[in-house]
């Protein structure tokens, strides 16, 4: 059983895997300098273009958003504090490449090297941060793991707290864009609070952010730069414009201020060919399903969070959508169980679509309502 109904002007928004396919007048993505990049829309999480977006790669210092990710974990639980002091092991201390230079004589605040580890992408202020939550960092290695997989990181894998290389430390941009959206989403306080900043000095020592995107775009707000020789110059940036914000990821270009200028020219991209829009507020009625042995015989399908849809401007009057019926629906039924989906078409093609949930919770009927519902389901 499904329902069918054209999206109006105030239906607006979801998730496709390639959006652009929506209209045959869109211009294909910029061919970028760079190994792999994935472009995705936050709000919808959407993805608006990528090339080589499941290949794997070495993600040199984007590592530490999981290292900053599980350190904002650690402050939301209690098990850290800004104020905190945390001791520097003679390992954090001689670890090569990008430093803060924190001393192991000398304590240093959770605050101060959450800023050394994010603006001056200090190897020394990763390891100090993951000894300090997990004692050792192959340990805090296993919980990045684990946070990776939560977070549905299939194809990565994470083996240090600084992306230093490592044959068995990878990850991909898909991933890298999920890792983006997960922070900025979870921890949005710390990711305004932090990733705009230009520049940070610490020891008498001042260094800048090396994200050139932060002067050259007032839309950017964020978020991580890394480099290795392997690696190549990499940079994942996030951009708002009004409602839309975009992640972009771009990995392997062959310098500083090609990493820079390709990321440009893919927000660019984004922004000017596609909008999202939203299109269904969590907990808001989208139809009324049929459900069978229950105290009730329907159900109001919903959202279980808000729903956006992106697409390239223009197309939102040709969008209809479909809701599936997962039928038969027999109760009991709980509050939260999906119960259903949506589909998005543009001209019969399906562009995306979203799982259905129940909006409450339904009790199962009496012997006598579940006796006449099965002998009406044998019928049918």
């Amino acid at each position: 059983m499904s329902y069918i109904f054209k999206l109006s002007a105030l239906l607006l928004s979801l998730s496709f895997l390639n959006v652009a396919q929506a209209a045959a007048d869109i211009p294909p993505p910029p061919t970028l300098a760079a190994k792999s990049y994935v472009l995705r829309d936050f709000n919808s999480g959407n993805i608006v273009a990528q090339q080589q977006g499941n290949a794997r790669v070495e993600p040199a210092s984007l590592t530490k958003l999981m290292t900053a990710y599980l350190s904002f974990k650690a402050l939301k639980n209690g098990h850290l504090e800004l104020t905190q002091t945390l001791p520097v092991s003679v390992k954090a201390w001689k670890v090569e490449g990008s430093k803060m230079f924190v001393e192991p004589n000398k304590p240093v605040t959770v605050d101060e090297l959450l800023h050394g580890m994010i603006i001056q992408s200090g190897n020394d202020a990763s390891i100090t941060l993951a000894e300090g939550i997990a004692v050792t960092e192959e340990a805090f290695a296993d919980l990045m793991n684990k946070e990776a997989a939560r977070l549905g990181m299939t194809n990565t894998h994470f083996m240090n707290a600084t992306g230093l290389p490592d044959a068995q430390h990878y990850t991909t941009a898909y991933d890298l864009s999920l890792l983006a959206a997960a922070l900025i989403q979870d921890f949005p306080d710390q990711y305004k609070r932090l990733y705009s900043t230009k520049e940070y000095t610490y020891n008498k020592i001042t260094q800048p952010n090396r994200n050139r995107l932060l002067w050259l775009d007032p839309f950017v707000d964020g978020m991580k730069t890394g480099h290795t020789e392997s690696a190549g110059y990499c940079l994942i940036a996030s951009a708002k414009r009004s409602d839309t914000r975009l992640i972009s990821v771009v990995l392997g270009t062959p310098s500083d201020s090609a990493r820079a200028t390709e990321s440009q020219k893919l927000l660019n991209y984004g922004f000017q060919f596609f909008e999202s829009r939203l299109v269904y507020k969590r907990g808001q009625t989208i139809n009324t399903l049929k459900v069978w042995k229950g105290s009730e015989n329907t159900i109001v399908a919903t959202v279980a969070n808000d729903l956006f849809v992106t697409l390239p401007k223009g197309e939102y009057a040709r969008v209809k959508a479909k809701v599936i019926s997962k039928q038969p629906l027999i109760a009991p039924i709980s509050a939260g169980q999906e119960v259903g989906t949506i589909q998005f078409t543009i001209d019969d093609k399906v562009v995306d679509e979203r799982k259905l949930v129940a909006a409450k919770k339904i009790e199962i009927a009496g012997i006598f309502g579940r006796a006449w519902d099965s002998i009406k389901l044998m019928l049918q």
